[in-house]
């Protein structure tokens, strides 16, 4: 029984720790990158009155994307500790939805518009895309993979 109550105070240990600083500074850059970007298309929009009103559309779904990051970002760093991968399965979810946008936003223009330069930008939607799903797909099997460890841990705990 005391090698159980170890083992339970080196798991509550674990648990308590802060997130690494590897982790905490790319959650930082991330946070810095999306409000330099969201400031930049922010001030474009507000201070250019004489915009197309589908640029206006664009500058606003862009902000919308940036404050979304920046949000992300703040409430990983305010969390303060690991989040199990948690954290990665939301990332990667809000990226498959923002490339998916941009996928079907691009191709909306290269068929509309039968501009060359708007397929080279569906193609990259469309790589970005691939890339999100990716990551996503392992984010969300390195979380089962951790719920399924912590499962068995507290089983082994009790007995």
């Amino acid at each position: 029984m005391n090698s159980q109550m170890i083992s339970f105070e080196k798991a509550r240990a674990l648990a308590d720790m802060e997130l690494s600083l590897k982790a905490r500074l790319g959650y930082v850059g991330l946070l810095l990158v999306s409000a330099a970007m969201t400031g930049v298309v922010l001030s474009l929009w507000l201070t250019e009155p004489s915009l197309a009103p589908r640029t206006q559309v664009a500058f606003g779904a862009m902000s919308l994307i940036g404050l979304s990051w920046c949000a992300f970002a703040g409430w990983a760093l305010r969390a303060r500790r690991p989040l199990f991968a948690r954290d990665r399965v939301i990332a990667g979810g809000m990226a498959v939805t923002f490339s998916s946008l941009f996928a079907v936003v691009t191709l909306a223009a290269a068929l509309s518009l039968g501009n060359p330069a708007a397929y080279v930008a569906f193609g990259t939607g469309m790589g970005m895309l691939g890339a999100a799903i990716g990551v996503f797909v392992s984010a969300r099997r390195r979380y089962a993979a951790l719920v399924a460890r912590r499962l068995a841990l507290e089983s082994e705990l009790r007995g």
